[in-house]
């Protein structure tokens, strides 16, 4: 009888394990880095106001492109080499950034490295089914904490190294991660390649012995993510409400970025410096999310109570700022942080509401493309509304209103078991 316990966390995975560390805190330490030191940049050379926008647009631009793109690519090469090729144009387009001459070369290096992150944010989940389907909870906790640290890092330390070093260097920096997470994906590969040679060695040793054989440890055969398959998604409600979940988490991320900062100095009073340390405690509310939410989800199976709690806090959080901005500023910053819980939970539940690898690499695309798609599109609605009304409480309701699409989102996630299984039943046809 199998023993039912995980295998350590170690023994056997330690380069995949290390890789994903070093993938994830890459992630978001590129996307974190450039604008608290947008000033000194500025000081070299301008900058233009549509630039500055279209830099703040490009990560979830990009994300939603390449989320759609990235699972051709990974029938072509695979998910280590993937990785490798990911890490490998974040490193050159760090590098070429910190050394841009002007603003459109700033711009280019930005949007190819933001490319190359999307593309590393749709394979890390399914890596982590492939290696740790065992640790799913523990890794996609880590996995995702490391997000949260690698968001709130750079910007405490991106001023005084730029202050002490230059910018240049304060930017390009950060390359160092990107390098050093090519070099256990790479000897992975290695280790991968050699193992499948040894498997065929043995099983043409054991065909030629008796004429069959057990070809233990011979290539394995792995489903790839097929045109046919991602375009069954759009025809299953499991795939929407996980995109609508990711597009919750990350559309109010990325508009509280860009304008809670502007919001709170106008609506709460609040001095820039003080605004500035308010954002600091908004991106770090995912820490510790990060950390509660995958264990909710896989220990106590409490999907629905995660999206309670989103919902809950989120809608809360805006009244508060509506109707009386002042009065506990930082519990409404809080409670806005709190539905960021929902970006691990949508990477926990990749994993579990899918049976094959095929499944987790095309739902992972299917919904970080979505949401980062829908995500893209607040931070614009946010200006055209303040300009429309000339306040900043249309914006806001706006928010709310995409809290309150966690309800139909959590009621299909917490009633459905995998898109496999889904796909038949509607279909009466196997995956």
């Amino acid at each position: 009888m199998p023993d039912p316990r995980p295998l350590s966390l170690w023994r056997g995975r330690l380069l995949a394990f290390t890789g994903i560390v070093l993938v994830a805190f890459s992630l978001r330490s590129a996307v974190a880095s450039i604008s608290p030191i947008l000033a000194e940049i500025e000081a070299d050379f301008a900058v233009p106001s549509w630039i500055l926008g279209l830099i703040g647009a490009a990560p979830p631009v990009c994300f939603a492109v390449f989320g759609i793109v990235t699972p051709a690519l990974e029938r072509r090469f695979g998910l280590e080499r993937l990785a490798v090729a990911a890490m490998v144009v974040a490193t050159g387009a760090m590098v070429a950034r910190a050394l841009a001459s002007d603003a459109l070369a700033l711009l280019l290096g930005t949007a190819v490295l933001f490319a190359a992150i999307g593309v590393g944010n749709v394979v890390l989940p399914p890596l982590i089914k492939k290696y740790f389907p065992d640790r799913v909870g523990t890794m996609t906790g880590l996995y995702s904490s490391l997000l949260a640290v690698a968001a709130f890092v750079p910007p405490l330390v991106a001023v005084p190294v730029a202050d002490a070093a230059g910018w240049r260097f304060s930017l390009g920096m950060w390359a160092v991660f990107a390098l050093a997470a090519i070099v256990p994906w790479v000897a992975q590969l290695v280790v991968d390649a050699r193992e499948r040679a040894a498997g065929r060695a043995a099983a043409a040793r054991g065909l030629d012995g008796n004429g069959a054989g057990d070809a233990v440890g011979a290539d394995v055969e792995i489903d790839e993510p097929t045109p046919r398959v991602l375009g069954r998604l759009p025809r299953i409600p499991l795939a929407w409400a996980l995109a609508v979940t990711f597009a919750i988490s990350s559309a109010s991320v990325y508009a509280c970025f860009a304008w809670l900062p502007v919001v709170l100095v106008e609506m709460a009073g609040v001095s820039h410096a003080a605004a500035g340390a308010l954002l600091s405690l908004f991106g770090a509310m995912g820490l510790p999310w990060s950390i509660l939410v995958p264990m909710a989800v896989t220990r106590w199976n409490r999907v629905g109570v995660v999206y309670v709690v989103a919902l809950v806090a989120g809608v809360a959080g805006v009244l508060g700022m509506v109707l009386a901005p002042t009065a506990a500023t930082v519990l409404w910053v809080v409670l806005l942080g709190t539905p960021q819980g929902l970006f691990p939970a949508v990477l926990v539940m990749i994993q579990r509401r899918s049976r094959t690898h095929e499944g987790a690499v095309a739902l992972s695309s299917f919904s970080q493309s979505i949401g980062y798609a829908i995500a893209a599109i607040f931070p614009l609605a946010f200006a055209v509304l303040h300009e429309t009304t000339g306040g900043w409480q249309a914006p806001l309701v706006l928010l709310s209103v995409l809290f309150l699409f966690a309800i139909p989102a959590g009621y299909v996630v917490t009633h459905t078991r995998t898109i496999e299984e889904e796909w038949e039943k509607r279909t009466g046809r196997t995956w």
